[in-house]
C-alpha cells in the first residue's frame, strides 16, 4: 500500500513540476525567447542538475537510452497515430 501511495505522490509531483515548467516556458516564449533556445537551456539545466545529483557516468547512461525513447514517441506531445 505504501508503494502505491509513494507512486501517486511522485506522479503528482511530476505533474506539478511539468505545470511549473510549462508556465515558465510560455512566459519566456512570450518575452521573445525562441523555442529552440528554451529547449537547449532546459536540457542544459536538467542535465546539470542530474549530474550534480548522480554523477557523469550515471547521467551518460541515461542519455544513452534517449534515442530509443525518442523513437518510441515517449517525449512526443502531439503524436499522430495512423
Amino acid at each position: 500500500m505504501d508503494s502505491k501511495i509513494d507512486d501517486n505522490c511522485i506522479a503528482e509531483k511530476k505533474r506539478l513540476a511539468l505545470t511549473y515548467l510549462t508556465e515558465a516556458w510560455e512566459e519566456a516564449a512570450s518575452a521573445g525567447v525562441d523555442s529552440e533556445i528554451l529547449a537547449h537551456a532546459a536540457m542544459f539545466r536538467a542535465f546539470s542538475d542530474l549530474i550534480e545529483t548522480y554523477g557523469e557516468e550515471a547521467v551518460a547512461g541515461l542519455a544513452n537510452t534517449l534515442p530509443d525513447r525518442i523513437r518510441a514517441f515517449e517525449f512526443s506531445l502531439n503524436r499522430v497515430v495512423q
